[in-house]
């Protein structure tokens, strides 16, 4: 039932900021937030990239202060992506189960430098270590094999949960592998790290920084349209989140966030299981592009699609403004 004017007056609620405060139906926090953070090669290296203005590639001991740094915000987590040696690289992505990896040895410096007052996610591909720059392993056709691929990311998994992960994020878009990788988890004596789903990952134009920052732009081969999402699908999704969460994902992401809002809502409404959203890179760039060509305010352009991931259901948001977001809602 709705109320007619002049009894009823939506400006009423409107006319000063703190009746908008109270009557405000959804807020972002740093709570809210998860920081993706690239990690490179050497000790005392920040190389920025030129894709994602105001984004760099750090060394080990960067990834540690950046650390700090999170915690100081009251950013939770950290999520980590590594720009792999090319001379480490090949097409079976060996390096992935490398103890003494990248990322392994990033979560170790992490958990050196803040213990447990930080979460640490974890994405699960193998793009970051293969030579030809695709998500799994390659057969002589150049067709993404699926099963072959699930046992290396089993392994890579298990690798991170080892270095002290707490969330793992498969990215790959493989079927089949969130179960495998929750059986490996708990026969491995990790029965509490979380798996957060990359359960519907289109095939986007928007990822092209991205793929700069951890150095597969330039060696990948052919597209991913053979395992991640069409972007007309929406249907799709639905079976995708389901599939995942029967097989053990704790939550889920939709990725990219804001062209898949209605995907994300969907989720939300259907599925009781917190959902994430994926600020991409792309989308990272397009506001600072704004930004520094005058059409846009990049404070307000950012917490508006902040906003907009939560109103549609997001429990949070990963995105590259984490900091520059929580110095924001710190004022």
């Amino acid at each position: 039932m709705t109320g007619s004017y002049p009894n009823t007056r939506l400006r009423r609620t409107r006319a000063h900021g703190w009746s908008r405060a109270l009557h405000r139906e959804n807020i972002v926090t740093p709570a809210d937030l998860i920081w993706p953070l690239f990690v490179t090669a050497g000790e005392g290296v920040e190389e920025p990239i030129a894709t994602l203005p105001g984004v760099s590639r750090w060394s080990v001991d960067g990834i540690a202060k950046r650390a700090k740094e999170a915690v100081a915000l009251g950013i939770p987590v950290v999520a980590l992506f590594p720009n792999t040696p090319h001379d480490l690289r090949s097409d079976d992505g060996a390096e992935a189960h490398n103890p003494d990896n990248l990322m392994c040895r990033a979560i170790k410096a992490i958990k050196d430098a803040v213990g447990n007052d930080l979460g640490v996610l974890t994405d699960v591909a193998l793009d970051p270590y293969t030579s030809h720059g695709q998500d799994g392993l390659v057969d002589d056709t150049g067709y993404v094999v699926n099963d072959e691929t699930v046992a290396v990311l089993v392994d890579q998994a298990v690798n991170q949960a080892n270095a002290g992960a707490d969330i793992i994020a498969p990215s790959d878009m493989m079927d089949g592998r969130i179960k495998a990788i929750r059986m490996a988890l708990e026969m491995n004596g990790h029965p509490n790290v979380q798996i957060m789903s990359y359960a519907a990952k289109y095939a986007s134009a928007f990822y092209g920084p991205f793929r700069d920052a951890v150095g597969s732009g330039g060696l990948l081969k052919g597209d991913k349209k053979a395992y991640q999402m069409d972007p007309a699908n929406a249907d799709e999704a639905m079976r995708e989140v389901a599939l995942d969460i029967a097989e053990g994902a704790d939550s889920v992401m939709v990725k990219p966030g804001l062209a898949y809002l209605d995907i994300i809502y969907r989720v939300r409404q259907r599925f009781d299981v917190p959902v994430f959203a994926y600020q991409v890179s792309g989308e990272y760039a397009m506001i600072e592009a704004a930004q520094a060509a005058g059409i846009g305010d990049r404070d307000a352009l950012l917490m508006e699609k902040l906003i907009a991931f939560k109103r549609a259901g997001c429990s949070g948001v990963l995105t590259y403004h984490a900091p520059h977001a929580a110095r924001l809602l710190a004022g």
